[in-house]
């Protein structure tokens, strides 16, 4: 008696969501991403609320951010991506932008992305780059490798703090809560906690006084 094999079941596409303001890049990302039968496109968002609205619809593995949206400020993407990845554990974030600068970069990776690439990368790069961050790789293009080891290169003398730690420290100091720096701030409280994880780990301090002390007497504050 003869065994008929099995055919192994397919693997689940990965379900991606892009955030970009502008439809024309939605779009050409949709149509690249699309002849991809590992891949498939369940959402897309314009600005940072369409974002978190359509993420938790749609519970995706990955989403593509650009970091600048034109309806907020330079950090929004930044604060975007930090929510995403505070909300949804394992959730994939790969930056897809125009901005290449060392330093955000690394505020890049500190607010949670997986990689970062810059929109001028080849198609070939692009689906190699998430396909990495879907197997919890980390994943940078040329460009945004070397800024990486650049500021690897940098030891400065004191901690190097984003715009908006600097606002959150700023308000830590005047003694107010998480709810009400986020509120100050516009943004989360999980959020907010996000950054003071992040100001504690900078300064290798075990408090909040800790912190506000430090910052103080390095004239931060």
């Amino acid at each position: 008696m003869t065994t008929r094999q099995q055919t192994p079941a397919p693997t689940a596409a990965q379900r991606i969501v892009l955030v970009d303001d502008h439809a024309i890049v939605r779009h050409g990302l949709r149509s690249i991403l699309e002849r991809e039968s590992d891949l498939e496109v369940v959402g897309e968002a314009s600005t940072a609320a369409e974002a978190v609205t359509v993420v938790e619809r749609t519970r995706p593995s990955i989403v593509l951010l650009d970091l600048k949206l034109s309806t907020g400020a330079d950090t929004e993407g930044l604060d975007l991506c930090a929510r995403l990845t505070g909300r949804h554990p394992g959730l994939a974030v790969l930056v897809l932008t125009t901005f290449l600068d060392d330093s955000l970069v690394v505020d890049a990776i500190q607010h949670g992305a997986r990689g970062y690439v810059v929109k001028d990368v080849d198609t070939t790069e692009l689906l190699r780059s998430i396909r990495a961050v879907a197997r919890n790789e980390s994943a940078f293009d040329s460009h945004a490798a070397a800024a990486m080891v650049r500021s690897m290169r940098v030891q400065p003398d004191r901690p190097k703090f984003t715009e908006r730690e600097l606002n959150v420290l700023r308000l830590l100091a005047r003694g107010l809560s998480n709810r009400d720096i986020g509120a100050e701030l516009f943004i989360s409280e999980t959020t907010v906690k996000f950054h003071i994880r992040n100001i504690m780990r900078k300064m290798d301090a075990g408090s909040r006084a800790e912190v506000v002390y430090g910052a103080s007497k390095m004239g931060v504050i």
